[in-house]
């Protein structure tokens, strides 16, 4: 740009034919980039809107990230990850070496025709010919590196976030109680996926340039000296800077686009599980305008997203390749054009030929492996909007397994209708003691995970053989009562104190059928060697499903190993039979029995009720069904505005209740 102003400022006529083209092509570049520019940093005010950071950019925090990732997709020093590394690398290394060679004995080929030597034509051709198998196989065992890379690595971090996901309830509270993650099963599945092999291609569009740039370098030095890889050196530092900065937004654009492919996913889900109800309701229109609002969401931000990219490539193409070629034209001409060049004073014109058939070669090698590195940036930048994705699931998984989650909760400032503040909740600060055959709550507040309270203060105990009917109009509480009492949700304040978790049994009114055999339904969610160390029989099993009046099932299959579709094979009715067999099987101290026999005649309901009394299970009773209240002694009222009472079922109470 000086020697513009240089030489448009001191011109007073003739002409310098070398400035006039270094000013013509410095004119054309600057011109280029200005309108390549323009519409970029355009968009990029329309994408960053009320002026928010981006926050998946390539910077200090994207590499404390990766490096997170990275240890637990390579866990040791000498593992098989290490190794595939190390294989793409040596693959890496052999092939730029081979693309070395591949040119110098190209370029003796073709020295070789236009010098009518059919001597040395043959030699170099049956040299090439030779080495296709080696050059073959090199390549093709860079690509089993790289799939083998791309799979381990997915192995690797599928295997670490699954651990976390499913431990313990953390599975359910990712869903129910925190909502800073939406769509966990698009993280774990397209976005690892699309993370690792975005991993693996950076690590071999950056390796293979990298080396091509060492070696090309140093056989260029020796060819036309240090200056013009100095030069191509210059230029992919200013031109990577410079595309870098303006790639930013791509980061924040592929989170906004998972996040829209994770929603559109979902609605999709949605229809499909509820199907049935939305039949009923004649609710078809509703649902496509749903799945159309959710769908044009997707496709607008990929509209905006496909015209950045339409501008980011133009200006890729001009910077990283057609403009690299032209520093590349004029750092591999001037010893050349150069008449005073010591280093061809005297070469004849097919030396020249020659050596600028090398050099050249190795010189576009060399722009190309620079183009590839600045274009790599566009990788960096998309990998950049994985590695946030996946490091949040990670952050929120981790503090899950911690006992913490965050939620939008209901405003503690309001005041009641007496004018007290409402109950301060924290999360968890209760205290759950676990002792066998008893359950107790002391002065306890029943409570939504997001702050509402059904319940400011509850205090019951119920021992081990005594049954209680839970009873209440909707949203009461009852089930928010069974939630607490598996952990699922939070305590927030007093004091349970009831058995361990798997001695506690929740049987639902849609009991869950498992994929597997019919000896899976009984024994959910044991497996068969769990059977066996339990010292169980199959003779037995078959007791359980008889005494549920399920008998016939195993006749009709024949076989415990039987695997059907249970879900559609079983009727409603006997899918709550089939998980009182598994409650049978299990035989906790407590069972949670929410509406679980609303689809079973009264007849097999009595004899199941007898049953848990008699091998001693104490029950939790949610029904609306008469019959019931004889096999308990004691109910629990919830009237809905948070009352409740808790007292003996006596003569009386039974011919309230009816």
């Amino acid at each position: 740009c000086w020697k513009c102003v240089f030489f448009l400022s001191s011109r007073k006529g003739g002409s310098d034919k070398v400035l006039n083209t270094e000013v013509s092509v410095c004119v054309c570049v600057c011109v280029c980039v200005c309108v390549c520019v323009c519409p970029t940093f355009l968009l990029r005010l329309i994408i960053q809107k009320d002026g928010k950071k981006d926050h998946a950019a390539v910077d200090k925090v994207f590499f404390l990230r990766i490096f997170q990732i990275v240890r637990i997709m390579v866990p040791q020093v000498f593992c098989k990850e290490t190794g595939y590394l190390l294989l793409i690398a040596a693959m890496l290394v052999t092939r730029t070496y081979c693309d070395v060679w591949m040119i110098q004995n190209g370029t003796m080929i073709e020295s070789a025709i236009i010098g009518r030597s059919t001597k040395d034509f043959k030699t170099f051709l049956f040299s090439f010919i030779k080495f296709m198998p080696l050059i073959a196989l090199v390549n093709n065992f860079l690509k089993l590196g790289l799939y083998e890379l791309k799979l381990r690595f997915r192995e690797r971090l599928t295997k670490n976030l699954y651990d976390q996901y499913l431990q313990g309830f953390t599975y359910y509270k990712m869903g129910n109680l925190d909502n800073r993650i939406a769509n966990a099963d698009q993280l774990l599945t397209q976005d690892v996926e699309k993370f690792c092999n975005s991993v693996v291609d950076l690590y071999s569009n950056l390796s293979k340039p990298l080396l091509d740039i060492c070696l090309y370098t140093f056989k260029l030095t020796s060819a036309i000296g240090a200056q013009g890889p100095a030069v191509m050196m210059t230029y992919l530092l200013i031109s990577g800077l410079f595309l870098t900065r303006l790639r930013r937004p791509i980061g924040k654009m592929t989170v906004t686009e998972q996040r829209y492919e994770g929603e559109y996913r979902f609605v999709n889900s949605r229809l499909i599980t509820n199907s049935e109800e939305i039949a009923f309701y004649n609710g078809n229109i509703r649902e496509k305008q749903t799945i159309y609002t959710t769908f044009k969401k997707l496709v607008d931000h990929l509209h905006n997203f496909i015209f950045f990219r339409f501008s980011m490539g133009f200006v890729d193409s001009i910077i990283a390749k057609y403009l690299a070629t032209v520093v590349g034209y004029m750092v591999v001409s001037r010893p050349f054009l150069t008449t005073s060049h010591p280093r061809h004073l005297h070469s004849t014109h097919s030396e020249l030929l020659e050596d600028y058939y090398q050099s050249g070669r190795m010189l576009l090698r060399m722009s190309q492996a620079l183009g590839r590195i600045v274009l790599a940036g566009r990788e960096m930048t998309r990998l950049s909007g994985f590695t946030s994705r996946i490091t949040e699931l990670m952050k929120v998984l981790k503090e899950l397994n911690a006992g913490k989650y965050e939620r939008t909760m209901v405003s503690q400032q309001e005041k009641e209708s007496d004018g007290a503040e409402k109950l301060l909740l924290v999360p968890g600060s209760g205290h759950i003691i676990n002792r066998d055959n008893i359950i107790k709550f002391d002065h306890a507040p029943l409570a939504t995970p997001n702050g509402d309270v059904l319940i400011k203060d509850l205090t019951f105990e119920v021992r081990s053989g005594t049954n209680v009917l839970v009873c209440g109009p909707n949203g009461c509480g009852k089930s928010s009562l069974f939630r607490v009492l598996g952990e699922l949700w939070p305590l927030f304040g007093g004091q349970l104190t009831k058995p361990e978790r798997g001695k506690l049994f929740y049987v639902p009114q849609r009991p869950y059928m498992t994929l597997g055999s019919l000896r899976d339904q009984v024994i959910y969610p044991d497996t068969y060697e769990e059977q066996q160390r339990k010292g169980i029989s199959d003779h037995v099993l078959k007791e359980y499903l008889d005494n549920v009046q399920l008998g016939h099932i195993l006749d009709r299959e024949a076989s415990w190993d039987s695997v059907q579709d249970w879900m559609d094979v079983l009727s409603g009715g006997e899918k709550q039979r089939m998980a009182m067999a598994r409650l049978f099987y299990h035989k906790p101290q407590f069972a949670i029995l929410d509406e679980c026999t609303s689809a079973v005649s009264v007849d097999v309901e009595d004899f199941i009720y007898s049953h848990c009394r008699t091998v001693g299970i104490t029950l939790f009773t949610v029904s609306h069904r008469k019959s019931l209240w004889k096999h308990h002694e004691y109910y629990l009222h919830m009237d809905g505005r948070g009352n409740y009472e808790f007292k003996p079922i006596t003569e009386e109470t039974v011919e309230f209740g009816s």
